[in-house]
């Protein structure tokens, strides 16, 4: 399987065979490293993180990664560039395509990374936009995969805001490798109907289903996974807690929903999770909204407490897992994967 000098921008721009070859390399680099075996195939590479939003799990990810490629890494945080200030995203593209082998993007527009993928000659990775996050999809399937021992046929619901970046790519990996994909939420938080389209027709190539339901224990009736995600994405604005509150209060993933999917079932979340008061979000939420709301109050809005801490919940092997998969695509689009 070849990916050499591929960028990775969404899933959809990858078959099937080949986001299961980067799953299979994940997992190859994961036990290598938990043996000890060295593996730095690309030493006589450099790559830059170019951030507009902070991160803790994807910058490490993507650091550690390089540095056990042996990569040189350069960070560029959201006041470390002129992009989109003093330059357009087109000109440092081409500036940082002479100085890098790769280019990961974490930001705000879907456009920007593509613009970096075409003017700067060199593989740019998705590290998140306002309509992809692909490479988090990679993490969740192969923790799945460790868990199950398989993807195809996993009985897989999320819950939550299912036309944000998670939803909208959880939808394309389902459709992709042949996961049944069940999204829970108000209609009005449904995804394009272009794109559920779109992963309809993908789905009858690799036998997956797709539908979406405003009922909570219908969608998450005897399912695998149970998946959700924060109701409002960093960058949002503050006025949109009320609006969005509103409608996914009786959304929350809490004990009651775990017990009514099988008893293997796994919960699982791409972090940060607001699931107690020890953050100043979860401290502001729960002042401002916990009269209102009491399933709230508590600092615990997409999931309680009770859920992430229990056996159920996997977010902390599935973080984990951000490191080895986006390692295997650097590798793999960086010609070093044998």
């Amino acid at each position: 399987m070849n990916l050499q000098s591929r960028s990775f921008i969404t899933l959809l721009d990858y078959t099937p065979e080949e986001i299961n070859y980067l799953i299979t390399l994940s997992a190859q680099l994961k036990a290598e490293k938990d043996e000890g075996i060295s593996h730095k195939h690309l030493s006589d590479k450099n790559i830059v993180l170019l951030f507009q939003k902070d991160s803790t799990r994807t910058r490490c990810a993507f650091e550690v990664g390089a540095l056990d490629l042996g990569m040189g890494v350069t960070f560029l945080g959201p006041s470390g560039s002129q992009m989109n200030k003093k330059e357009s995203v087109k000109d440092t593209a081409r500036v940082l395509g002479r100085m890098y082998d790769g280019i990961e993007f974490r930001g705000y527009k879907q456009k920007d990374v593509e613009a970096l993928a075409e003017y700067s000659g060199v593989p740019v990775w998705n590290g998140l936009t306002d309509k992809y996050h692909p490479t988090q999809i990679l993490a969740d399937f192969l923790t799945i995969k460790e868990r199950f021992g398989h993807l195809k046929g996993i009985n897989f619901t999320f819950i939550g805001d299912s036309r944000n970046n998670m939803g909208n790519s959880l939808m394309i990996g389902s459709a992709k490798l042949g996961l049944n994909f069940t999204g829970v939420a108000p209609k009005e938080l449904w995804p394009e109907r272009e794109l559920i389209d779109l992963c309809l027709e993908i789905a009858k190539t690799t036998g997956a289903t797709i539908k979406f339901t405003e009922d909570k224990f219908e969608g998450t009736k005897d399912v695998d996974v149970i998946y959700t995600d924060v109701w409002v994405s960093m960058g949002e604005e503050k006025d949109v807690w009320n609006t969005r509150i509103a409608l996914l209060n009786n959304y929350q993933v809490d004990m009651e929903l775990m017990k009514n999917a099988k008893e293997t079932a796994i919960f699982m979340h791409c972090l940060p999770a607001f699931h107690d008061k020890e953050t100043e979000v979860g401290k502001a939420i729960s002042e401002e909204f916990g009269e209102k709301y009491p399933k709230v109050k508590h600092g615990e809005m997409e999931v309680t407490d009770e859920v992430i801490e229990s056996d159920y919940s996997v977010v902390f092997q599935e973080a984990e897992n951000r490191m080895h998969t986006i390692k295997a695509i650097m590798l793999a689009t960086l010609g070093g994967a044998k």
